[in-house]
């Protein structure tokens, strides 16, 4: 499915031009080489583009990308082998960067082997050209030097970015057309590619397309991939002998032919450079992308809000964040009022709800990428899951759609200098919020965890607390438990016991003011109140009495009757054991108290 589902995204590209042509490459640019009419560097000019973002504190920074540009199609080898027209550093100027300074020597000569066939590779490709900047890149060639060059200032300008910049060539006073667009050099790559043949071609049935055609042997490498090579990795390939049947060697196992292998590959490297159809989800990266032209982008920036904590600062980018972040919002709000329905959501977003919209997980292994996972369902039940996601996520003090990162960032500790989440648990969860099924009991049980731990609970984790519980009920056709603020209808055991240990909190609160307590009953009990409430509960009353002690007469009357009539709905004694779904429900009880507490101060305060 997934590379029929690129190979119609390519022809969908390739309809609006948007795709790199046959036997090139898109290539990221940093810098641009400006060569005088005798080859010589006049300028090394910064071509690429500044902008700038938030970081998760809320802090505005500059950055800097390249530019992304068409090249001749770039080797695939991992061995020294010089592109058409050239753009890696070692190549061109044949000189490492190290300690601070530039040299041409080190222990494999690789720099100056590097450069030697870069010279030799390009003189013979342009040999019998004539231009202005064609005459210009052939005496660089010739006239370049490397053990000439270490104190060259627009190199030494660069300093440390040199090892990782890009480059492209141009002539003085001519930035703007680059040496890969020279139409001498256009039409001799057109004819290679025409004149282009297999030696050892391979013609089967594709098991793309379903027609006779050559067989790709060798498939090419997908950049873009967190934790991925940097030269890129294949989706498909074929090294050890275990993996090859029928006397067929590498990917003529497959049976992809080479049409759909280089619409495949080009498809999904093109949704990888851009950042609407891609993110990162720890270890696994996901792109995603609708079939429909210029839906597309809509439902991506729908989609990419809900995932990405990053914003970009761009004017055209800030004004789309603001719209889809809005949008976000009026769907979040509709599925609070009980109001959301497909038909109103394909309204509110404008997007067509037959559009079908596909997401894929990828990370790399020693030698391949491996498919964490593909989903394709209709654009329009993916935001109703969402918004599903969202309303079962509500409780009382939300007071905004509550995206994937903000859930992911709950459940690690907020003091961990290196948070790790267990990638089987992200994958779980988003699969719930994608179909609007149960989620994951790994989950409840990191979130308790958590709470206890940490002893921190707030509006996020009480909500997916939650959430978790409701669905469970849900799937079990039984009524849900935990409603969106205080029930004091709720006679649950756990709720009552999380009730009672918030307004025991709050009465010895009460009775210091006005100083402020250094420490309470939930930084030494709660963890243990939530697991084993008989143990707990009666030391706590006991201290408590002392406490109201301490109240004037209004407060003494107000926290004791609350407390008897928590009790009193209390089966004769405290529970001696909590299960994992029971102390999730202590920790509603005792947020929802909590904040039943904080609305009744702010309601006095006004």
């Amino acid at each position: 499915m997934l590379i029929n589902a690129l190979c119609e995204y390519y022809d969908e590209l390739a309809k609006d031009g948007k795709v790199v042509p046959d036997g090139y490459s898109a290539q990221a640019v940093h810098y641009i080489i400006s060569l005088t009419s005798d080859g010589k560097i006049d300028s090394i000019i910064d071509y690429r583009i500044k902008s700038t973002y938030e970081d998760k504190k809320g802090k505005v920074k500059e950055r800097f990308d390249p530019r992304i540009v068409i090249l001749p199609q770039r080797t695939e080898k991992s061995g020294i082998e010089s592109n058409t027209i050239e753009h890696r550093p070692l190549y061109i100027f044949g000189l490492n960067f190290e300690k601070n300074e530039f040299t041409p020597d080190d222990k494999t000569n690789k720099a100056r082997k590097s450069h030697e066939a870069f010279v030799k590779s390009n003189l013979e490709f342009i040999d019998g050209m004539d231009s202005p900047l064609i005459n210009a890149y052939r005496n660089f060639l010739l006239n370049w030097i490397p053990e000439n060059e270490v104190n060259n200032p627009n190199l030494i300008s660069l300093g440390k970015e040199y090892k990782n910049a890009y480059f492209g060539f141009c002539l003085t006073g001519y930035p703007e057309n680059l040496i890969q667009n020279e139409p001498q050099i256009v039409n001799k790559l057109s004819s290679n590619v025409l004149d282009e043949t297999s030696d050892d071609e391979h013609s089967a049935q594709c098991a793309v397309t379903g027609k006779e055609h050559p067989i790709a042997r060798i498939h090419n490498k997908i950049k873009g991939i967190v934790g991925g090579l940097a030269s890129g990795t294949v989706l498909i390939g074929y090294k050890t002998s275990a993996g090859c049947s029928y006397g067929n060697e590498q990917s003529y196992n497959s049976n992809i032919s080479e049409e759909a292998m280089k619409k495949y590959t080009e498809a999904l490297n093109s949704l990888l450079s851009d950042k609407k159809h891609k993110t990162i989800i720890d270890d696994t990266t996901m792109v995603f992308w609708a079939t429909g032209g210029s839906a597309n982008d809509d439902c991506c920036d729908l989609f990419n809000s809900f995932f990405n904590d990053t914003v970009n600062l761009d004017e055209d980018d800030k004004m789309d964040k603001a719209q889809t972040n809005q949008m976000l919002y009026d769907t979040f709000k509709l599925a609070m009022e009980g109001r959301l329905t497909r038909e109103r959501l394909s309204d509110l977003t404008g997007v067509d709800e037959k559009i079908d919209f596909y997401i894929v997980g990828l990370k790399p292994n020693s030698s391949r990428l491996a498919l964490k996972f593909i989903y394709r369902r209709r654009f329009a039940d993916i935001l109703f899951s969402i918004a599903k996601h969202q309303e079962d996520m509500y409780i009382t003090g939300s007071k905004r759609p509550v995206p994937f990162w903000m859930l992911k960032k709950e459940l690690v500790s907020p003091k961990a200098s290196n948070p790790i989440i267990d990638s089987s648990l992200l994958s779980a969860l988003f699969k719930s919020i994608l179909y609007a099924s149960p989620y994951p009991n790994y989950l409840l049980s990191t979130l308790v965890t958590r709470v206890k731990t940490d002893q921190y609970i707030n509006t996020t984790r009480a909500g997916a607390i939650k959430a978790c519980i409701n669905r469970q009920s849900r799937a079990l056709n039984k009524k849900e438990e935990l409603t969106v603020a205080l029930d004091i209808n709720n006679t649950d055991q756990a709720y009552l016991c999380g009730r009672l240990f918030a307004v025991l909190e709050r009465i010895q609160e009460q009775s210091a003011l006005p100083a402020k307590l250094n420490r309470t009953i939930k930084d030494a009990y709660f963890s243990s109140a939530a697991s084993k409430p008989s143990l707990v509960f009666p030391k706590l009353l006991t201290l408590s009495q002392n406490h109201i002690k301490k109240l004037n007469d209004g407060n003494k009357v107000f926290y004791s009757k609350m407390v008897q009539e928590i009790i009193a709905k209390i089966d004769g004694e405290f529970p001696d054991t909590l299960m994992l779904t029971e102390q999730g429900k202590f920790m509603i009880g005792y947020y929802h108290q909590v904040q039943a507490f904080f609305d009744k101060n702010n309601k006095e305060e006004n």
